[in-house]
This record gives C-alpha cells, sequence and structure tokens, in this order.
C-alpha cells in the first residue's frame, strides 16, 4: 500500500507551489497505474480520469487555492465545479465537467483505499461530484446573467 507524506504537500509560496505540482504528477501516475492495473480500467478511460483529476488538482488545488490536496475541505469540488471551472473556462460544458469529476471521484476514491483520507471525506467528496444536476443549472444561470453576476458568484464563493 502506498502511504504518502501528506505534510509534502504543504504550499507556503510558489517555490511549495512548483514542488508540489511536481509531486502531484507523481501521485497522479499512480493512481493511473492503480486504474489500469487493479481497477482494470480501459486505457483511455483510465486516462480521462487521470486528466479530469490532474485538471482539477493541478490548475484549482493547487494553483488557484495553493490548498494541500489531501486535507481539502469536500465543498472544493462544488466551488470547482459550480463557480470556478464556469468562469475560467470560455465554454463551459456540462460534458467536459462531468469527466473532470469523474476523475476528481477516482482520485479521492484511491486517496480513502490507501488511508490518505478517511472515509466520510471521500463520500462528502463523492457526494458533490455526482451534483451534475446542480452543476448543469449553475452553467446556464451563468450564460443568463446580465447585470447580476456578484449575486450568481456568491452562491458558491470562491472564499472561504
Amino acid at each position: 500500500m502506498t502511504t504518502l507524506n501528506v505534510r509534502d504537500f504543504d504550499i507556503t509560496d510558489w517555490k511549495d507551489e512548483i514542488r508540489v505540482d511536481k509531486l502531484c504528477l507523481e501521485v497522479l501516475q499512480k493512481v493511473h497505474r492503480d486504474l489500469l492495473d487493479e481497477q482494470k480500467c480501459e486505457p483511455l478511460e483510465a486516462g480521462s480520469m487521470a486528466r479530469g483529476a490532474d485538471y482539477f488538482l493541478r490548475e484549482f488545488i493547487i494553483g488557484d487555492r495553493q490548498d494541500n490536496i489531501f486535507e481539502i475541505a469536500p465543498k472544493r469540488v462544488q466551488q470547482f465545479a459550480g463557480n470556478w471551472y464556469i468562469v475560467k473556462n470560455m465554454e463551459p460544458n456540462m460534458e467536459e465537467l462531468s469527466d473532470l469529476l469523474f476523475g476528481v471521484d477516482a482520485f479521492y476514491s484511491w486517496c480513502s483505499k490507501i488511508g490518505q483520507i478517511n472515509a466520510q471525506k471521500q463520500k462528502e467528496i463523492h457526494d458533490f461530484c455526482l451534483a451534475h444536476d446542480n452543476y448543469r443549472e449553475r452553467i446556464e444561470s451563468f450564460w443568463a446573467i446580465t447585470d447580476n453576476y456578484s449575486e450568481w458568484d456568491s452562491e458558491i464563493s470562491l472564499n472561504d
């Protein structure tokens, strides 16, 4: 079983961010290998899940939030899917977002399996990953904004 030092993923400055980004790639390779070898996923499916986790972790959790990937609050998934992804992408859509969330769910399931996060946190993350109807509604309401962006933004705020 893989054991990782959670403290190695703490970020306090830009040097840590670069270091953690590289460590994250190593972890994602382990997840990808587990998906292929242990879970017997097809290579395209395993690659898609790894890509989804990669985008969430390296762009949002590490790059934007500068959080430790193993110590995120489960609501970070909701913030990502219901706000950050929508405003940071030129054409946010549920097909792409669903693929990303499938990868996030796979990553944190693996983390639970190896004992890096507890089962309760994994379940909460899983539930946020499955809230597709809520995220579909958020994307639609984003496109309908005319003059109330701050109201839309505050519904699922990126502020802690």
